[in-house]
């Protein structure tokens, strides 16, 4: 039985589902597939996303499948409770809420565990480490998972390289349909969104540090030069960096650039990104987010141990140190899903369009335990999909360049 926060949001929720479902043609054209043919016929998929409505939309099509569906939240703090609510009054199982602490969120956690699911669906990799964990009883019985964040991959790839992974996990995050848009495109625009909902600031004229130049950072550096901000990267990996500079970014240091900026957004995937010193460096009215998947990267607790915190408003709380106001964003969890609605649908539609079609691959494959690419065949049908919802042709290559490119011998 469900367990969200209010059941009257139900059909508010509902209509930003229908909405949703209209910006997202790939997923709908699974689902009338889904409906047809029945992949997951008295199969239990357990699944721990943010709990949005383009997360509603892929339960629903994996319910249209013939699967017995049970949904919690992957972060306390993105759980749409009118989504969950209108999820709810679906037919499909839901345990999440906005803003319930860590106690509450491995309930709902162990509540989807409960119900002893086939197949496993992860956003950050809390479900899949705790049945290795606290639940080993279900490893027997998981067929497979699927990891969506370039977090969860990592974590899930450590285990593997340990011995510690007990069945196989597909690395969603690493197709090209998902990494090459929805990292870049979605985490770049919606995490300016995030903080120009909580601050209604004006980026244009702003200095802005992106901490980490992968395909999230680097989208998100993109769109705040778009909007007018002059952007300082720092990063670990010389590689990135390099791009960073040649893309037309101050490279530098999180030593140096937290004196310099005026916003910053870490995505890393690593902890202690902004610590102490940074925090201290900082100038007055510094703005600090973060739009990586765990709440690691930015020292909150350091920062609420320097100085007590007074909130503005939903997802802004401001703190004093030495005379200087600091401002941070989210509690420094997601900012995209914290303060503004995640990722748009439009993006979206390819990474659950891959999810879904990942779980029916697990379903029907015989796999070993260890992280797996999602197939290629895969990967480029999602894309091909989209391209003609959008109504986009391309070119095909011919034999000839099909033989020319299979070859060794033409040369000059």
């Amino acid at each position: 039985m469900s367990s969200v926060k209010n059941v009257s949001l139900a059909e508010e929720g509902k209509k930003k589902i229908t909405w949703a479902e209209s910006r997202m043609p790939v997923l709908m054209k699974i689902r009338e597939d889904f409906q047809k043919t029945l992949p997951f016929k008295d199969i239990k998929i357990g699944a721990c996303l943010h709990v949005t409505k383009e997360t509603a939309v892929l339960m629903k099509t994996l319910k249209a499948g013939g699967a017995k569906v049970a949904l919690c939240g992957s972060n306390p703090l993105s759980t749409q409770d009118d989504v969950a609510a209108g999820l709810a009054s679906e037919g499909i199982e839901v345990f999440a809420a906005h803003g319930i602490d860590n106690e509450e969120y491995y309930k709902n956690l162990n509540s989807v565990l409960d119900t002893r699911p086939d197949i496993t669906m992860d956003d950050g990799a809390d479900l899949i480490t705790q049945i290795h964990t606290k639940r080993k009883e279900l490893l027997a019985i998981v067929r497979g998972g699927t990891e969506e964040t370039t977090t969860g991959v990592i974590r899930f790839r450590a285990m593997h390289n340990e011995g510690k992974l007990k069945f196989p996990v597909i690395a969603v995050n690493d197709a090209r349909c998902k990494n090459m848009f929805d990292n870049y495109y979605g985490t770049g625009q919606s995490s300016l969104d995030g903080i120009i909902r909580s601050t209604n600031i004006l980026l244009a004229g702003k200095t802005f540090v992106v901490a980490g130049y992968g395909h999230c950072g680097s989208g998100v550096a993109a769109m705040a030069k778009g909007m007018g901000a002059h952007v300082i990267v720092t990063e670990v990996d010389p590689v990135k960096a390099l791009a960073a500079y040649y893309d037309g970014h101050e490279v530098m240091s999180m030593d140096e650039a937290c004196m310099l900026g005026d916003i910053f957004v870490t995505v890393t995937g690593c902890k202690d990104v902004i610590v102490e010193r940074h925090l201290r460096g900082m100038k007055d009215g510094a703005i600090i987010s973060n739009a990586g998947h765990f709440d690691v990267e930015i020292d909150v607790k350091k920062l609420r141990e320097l100085a007590s915190a007074r909130t503005l408003k939903h997802g802004l709380e401001e703190f004093i140190i030495n005379g200087k106001k600091l401002y941070l964003l989210g509690e420094g969890r997601l900012v995209n899903l914290a303060c503004a609605e995640g990722h748009p649908s439009e993006v979206m539609d390819q990474s659950f369009s891959l999810q879904a079609l990942a779980a029916k691959y697990i379903n029907e494959s015989k796999l070993e335990a260890g992280v797996h690419r999602i197939p290629k065949n895969i990967d480029d049908m999602v894309a091909v999909m989209k391209l003609q919802a959008l109504g986009v042709k391309t070119d095909t290559l011919t034999p000839e360049q099909e033989r020319y490119l299979s070859s060794w011998n033409e040369g000059t």
